[in-house]
């Protein structure tokens, strides 16, 4: 294809993808996706119950059909990168020579980061260079690509980016099947937004006999209930509150601004954990187990917690696949302040092409950094907090506040449009602070309801079922039931999609 034709096939996607609206995706909450699930579910396991071979063709063609709602077009980047690592996978096991070895993680690692560098970061990088020589007051004008961001390309590259890691560093054993390493790659319930599984943990799972059990089936839907329950009822009714507070914060007293930046703490994370455990739940249907991705992040006493209970599966890729073969904490201090900042940043810049998520990231590495030095970012561990007792204790109280705050202050950075926006906004806090409209403090109830629920079930995020209770389980259920389908106006796409 020559260039001239790239160009014009770019900007085609370009126009089609403008036109699009949220209810074309295969969106989790949309009436599309409540048809397609029983459907893929039911063929699943009955006309190949007992058949993995054909299970996983299934489960592929189904994956590939979930994402080529969104545009088909983009179906050729997903299978170009599945073949790319299946084929380097299999030539790592057959190769003996360190140096043909390393040349063969290399070509996954630049087929991988350059698809995200290309779709995510190209026109970043050329508006920051052309803004560096503006500063010397030298004007250059360039042409920016108008080029699609593929929906889960953060996530489906970094799962297979790993799974050729393991295979050369010899903790996995290649799959000789290409339908079974594409289906991993490509589950569908996971597939756009997370969590991003290791191949050690999903790979042998998608290879061998599944059968359905009624347990884990009740699980999956209980969370799926759950999940649905905070994107559709919490997140969704805070999102069209927090896009008028950051659209219109120079109008409002900084008491609204406040409230706008909690909003979007619970947004964010109901609207993420909400899709996960969804996925998790989903996945569940099919006789697979995900890895969690949320464990009651908002209860953390320090940051260090905060960051092993929000977004797992990424933050323990950067550690599994960054930090640590960076040498970690077990190098001098001067290289364990870079090691933090790097991966910090670099989980910062994986969000997305602004200045705003990096500046994000830095803000985390500063409030890490304090506590790894002073060897206290495992002071907490994996412990539940007050699990022995009903209510946390005033310290623990503080704790959590004081962490909740400083968290809450760099959601800012992260929601704004621009470092300058974000720093106005703060500027503006300190003004009316006192004033408080009425009409704003709805979205409290939902967000106390939120943290009173999640308190009750702290000990398992898995564990939805409230009380051993029969009746009041059920009577649970039914309520988040009435108020989904309440609320169930409109399929809003998820946060994490962007990213």
């Amino acid at each position: 294809m020559g260039l001239s034709k790239m160009g014009s096939y770019l900007a085609e996607c370009q126009a089609d993808f403008e036109a699009l609206k949220p209810c074309q995706v295969l969106l989790f909450n949309s009436l599309i996706f409540f048809l397609f699930l029983p459907l893929v579910f039911a063929l699943y396991w009955s006309v190949f119950s007992g058949k993995l071979k054909g299970q996983n063709s299934f489960l592929l063609l189904a994956s590939y059909l979930f994402y080529g709602w969104w545009d088909y077009r983009f179906l050729t980047l997903i299978l170009f990168s599945t073949v790319v690592d299946f084929v380097i996978g299999i030539r790592l096991e057959k190769t003996a020579a360190s140096s043909k070895k390393k040349l063969l993680l290399g070509t996954s690692i630049i087929v991988n980061l350059g698809l995200l560098a290309v779709f995510k970061y190209f026109n970043f990088f050329l508006e920051s260079w052309v803004d560096a020589w503006a500063f010397f007051g030298i004007e250059i004008s360039v042409a920016s690509l108008k080029l699609i961001l593929p929906v889960g390309i953060s996530f489906y590259t970094f799962q297979t980016l790993s799974y050729s890691i393991d295979v050369y560093r010899g903790k996995l054993i290649p799959t000789k099947s290409f339908i079974n390493f594409a289906a991993f790659v490509s589950f569908f319930p996971q597939l756009v937004a997370g969590p991003i599984e290791r191949a050690a943990n999903l790979l042998p799972q998608i290879e061998r006999p599944r059968s359905f059990s009624y347990q884990q089936g009740l699980e999956g839907l209980r969370l799926i209930l759950w999940g649905m329950f905070k994107k559709v009822v919490i997140a969704d009714f805070l999102a069209p509150v927090v896009d008028d507070i950051f659209s219109n914060y120079d109008t409002y007293p900084g008491s609204v601004l406040v409230l706008g930046a909690i909003y979007f703490a619970f947004q964010i994370y109901c609207d993420f954990s909400g899709y996960s455990d969804i996925a998790i739940g989903v996945a569940k249907l099919f006789g697979v187990e995900l890895m969690s991705n949320f464990k009651f992040p908002y209860f953390s006493r320090d940051i260090a917690e905060f960051w092993r209970r929000w977004h797992i599966s990424l933050s323990t890729w950067f550690r599994d696949y960054l930090y640590i073969p960076l040498g970690g904490s077990r190098v001098g201090r001067a290289k364990v302040v870079r090691n933090v900042f790097i991966i910090f940043l670099v989980s910062g810049f994986w969000h997305g092409a602004n200045w705003t998520f990096i500046c994000w990231g830095g803000i985390h590495a500063l409030l890490f950094l304090p506590l790894l030095l002073l060897d206290r970012n495992r002071k907490h561990g994996q412990a539940i907090i007050a699990e022995d007792r009903l209510f946390p204790s005033f310290r623990e109280c503080l704790a959590m506040l004081g962490t909740f705050a400083v968290v809450t202050f760099a959601w800012i950075f992260f929601r704004a449009d621009s470092v300058s926006v974000a720093l106005d906004y703060l500027a503006h806090i300190p003004k009316g602070f006192l004033q408080f409209p009425a009409g704003y403090s709805a979205g409290l109830y939902y967000i106390l309801a939120l943290l009173l629920l999640e308190w009750i079930i702290r000990k398992d995020e898995r564990n939805i079922r409230l009380s051993a209770n029969v009746a009041i389980r059920y009577i649970f259920y039914t309520i988040q039931l009435l108020m989904i389908l309440a609320n169930f106006s409109s399929a809003e796409s998820f946060i994490y999609f962007q990213f």
